[in-house]
């Protein structure tokens, strides 16, 4: 009796030792797995639009300028677009910006300490937000929605009555005499010029947080956390995924964030405008929408809200460069979303096929 051998599968997805798990997926296929793409696409298409109907969109700088401007959304887009991916929202982030260099302005002024004693306390206060919004949702179970929306509404009232009531305006006092305060303008407000192009230091704070957030996404247990709290958090719950913990720290990120943001805004113009923040909140969510981040959850990346704040700075400043009326921003704006949401989804949908 002769033996024969088995055929051979020379499939190039052919499972490894006939595990269906470990099947090989090309480059290709990954590529068009990832959420950012259709960010990056968007991103492609708006840079050649506006170099076409802007000279000026070309120079040097420019790109410095395009830059700051999606510095100052990309530092808060970030751990927004986690808190996404988590399954969550904050609609309580743009005020709390203001929140944070209100606290740090009129602590420093009002007690007459180092600059650096207020920006600490100012640390500690918007953490404590970030703490409230993150133990209120997981003890009451309510939509993160209304959570935050309350959380909104009284940042906005404290900033403008306690800033009335401390100051007798609506905006600080001067704190650009004080000690420290020169020190703590070259952490959160200098610039440096590399290559000819002055840059502000929020693109380094930017670069840093994007780094960070996607090497807890994808190389940490705490980001798988986050994945599968926001897929499906009753079957997270289930294998022993601390849900609630991870919400919390996902909702205190903001608050960090949003403390940073805060004392580039107090320490680049001296004083603050109690009004300030309302309505950027829904930039951050937007951008972190185009960036790929699904409303439902579990799915989004930290370069892909990078890539959405991106867009949004070549657009606003675009629209300047080419000499149009600003108004139109905030159609560009709604169309971007429009169009982003079905190309992600569009994505989505193919890498599930896959």
């Amino acid at each position: 009796m002769t033996a024969t051998a088995p055929p051979v599968d020379d499939r190039p997805d052919r499972p490894v030792d006939g595990d269906e798990r470990l099947l090989r997926t090309s480059p290709l296929r990954k590529l068009l797995g990832r959420p950012e793409l259709g960010a990056v696409v968007g991103a492609l298409a708006v840079f050649v639009f506006f170099s076409v109907m802007a000279d000026s969109f070309l120079r040097m700088s420019s790109f410095g300028t395009v830059l700051y401007a999606a510095s100052t959304i990309g530092i808060m887009a970030v751990p927004v677009a986690l808190l996404m991916i988590g399954g969550e929202f904050d609609l309580s982030a743009g005020v709390m910006v203001t929140s944070s260099a209100l606290v740090s302005s009129m602590f420093s002024y009002q007690m007459t300490a180092n600059v650096w004693v207020g920006v600490l306390v100012s640390l500690l206060v918007t953490l404590a937000f970030g703490l409230f919004n993150g133990v209120m949702l997981t003890r009451t179970k309510l939509p993160s929605f209304i959570i935050t929306l309350g959380t909104f509404l009284m940042l906005t009232g404290l900033n403008l009555g306690l800033t009335k009531l401390i100051s007798g305006t609506v905006s600080t006092r001067t704190i650009g005499d004080m000690e420290g305060f020169s020190s703590a303008r070259k952490l959160f407000a200098s610039q440096l010029t590399l290559g000819g192009v002055e840059l502000k230091v929020t693109i380094l704070w930017w670069a840093v947080l994007v780094a960070l957030a996607t090497w807890i996404l994808l190389r940490t247990r705490f980001g798988n956390w986050i994945f599968a709290a926001g897929g499906n958090a009753e079957a997270a719950r289930a294998v022993g995924v601390p849900v609630a913990k991870t919400k919390i720290v996902l909702y205190m990120g903001v608050a960090f964030s949003a403390w940073v943001a805060g004392q580039h805004l107090l320490f680049s113009f001296d004083v603050v405008q109690s009004g300030e923040g309302v309505g950027n909140e829904l930039i951050y969510i937007i951008a972190a929408v185009i960036g790929g981040c699904l409303i439902t959850g579990g799915y989004g990346s930290a370069i892909g809200s990078a890539v959405g704040a991106f867009i949004f700075g070549m657009t606003s400043k675009g629209i300047v460069y080419a000499e149009w009326n600003p108004d139109w921003f905030k159609f560009f704006l709604g169309a971007m979303l429009l169009l982003a949401t079905l190309l992600n989804a569009w994505v989505r949908k193919r890498a599930e096929a896959k």
